[in-house]
């Protein structure tokens, strides 16, 4: 349990991705901080099973990725109730598909908001902890999007480019103080949020469930195989080994070879 003593943050975290990556933190002995809308009952036994798996602290805080100051009170009530906070995870998303003409003023300013400057406030919150101890990692979930574009996801597609910028920049600044920041760009992962997507399209378009997986969803990946959450969770596990101190600022794909073309 190689992350015993150490906290992780995770935004976005009471499903998905982002539950994948408290699970595998929590694996390694980690205290947990999820994050995250959902029911109540399911995310108090998901809490529950993240203190029983890692033996440590594991808490839920409900900080809005829209308001800077719940994510800073969040990092600080995590370095109150940890004792530290050496590992942040960027996760938290949202999604709209809409042309530029037609695109939601308010869509745009809410994707903007917890894509992207959330990921900002919380480096601004927690870097310094981080420092301090002279160990961190900052790890947050891109997109083959913020490598390449799609039509109809303006917003997403502006806000992943920009995380893959920050984590650049934020990398250097902290280079020489023992913390890496990275971005892992997965392609489509296979999550109850795209599960639950194929219905609606079989329906809309005439298509089996195989022809919109294969056709639909995965057109773009050449290995027509989903990235699976935990496969990303293990992506940012390694991250966080000593192993990996050499990489930093770096765009990670995960994407089945989408954007290898």
């Amino acid at each position: 349990m190689f992350l015993k003593g150490k906290t992780a943050i995770v935004t976005g975290s009471t499903s998905g991705i982002g539950l994948a990556y408290a699970r595998a933190f929590a694996a390694e002995g980690a205290a947990v901080v999820i994050n995250g809308f959902g029911d109540a009952a399911a995310i108090e036994t998901e809490r529950a099973g993240l203190a029983e798996t890692s033996g440590a602290v594991a808490l839920y805080d409900a900080a809005d990725m829209t308001k800077p100051g719940q994510i800073a009170a969040m990092v600080a009530r995590a370095a109150k109730e940890t004792g530290s906070v050496d590992i942040v995870v960027n996760n938290a998303g949202i999604q709209h598909v809409s042309p530029i003409t037609e695109f939601p003023d308010d869509k745009w300013d809410a994707i903007i908001a917890i894509n992207l400057t959330s990921a900002f406030h919380m480096m601004k919150a927690a870097i310094p902890h981080m420092k301090a101890r002279k160990w961190g990692r900052v790890i947050s979930t891109a997109s083959a999007h913020s490598l390449v574009a799609s039509p109809n996801k303006s917003a997403y597609v502006a806000a992943k480019h920009g995380l893959a910028g920050l984590t650049k920049t934020a990398a250097l600044e902290v280079a020489t103080d023992g913390i890496t920041v990275n971005c892992i760009s997965p392609g489509y992962v296979w999550t109850p949020l795209v599960e639950n997507q194929i219905p609606d399209t079989m329906k809309a378009r005439g298509l089996t469930r195989e022809q919109v997986m294969n056709d639909v969803l995965l057109s773009a990946q050449p290995t027509k195989q989903f990235v699976t959450p935990e496969q990303v969770a293990a992506f940012a596990l390694f991250l966080c080994r000593d192993e990996a101190a050499s990489i930093t600022g770096a765009n990670l794909s995960m994407d089945g070879g989408w954007t290898a073309a």
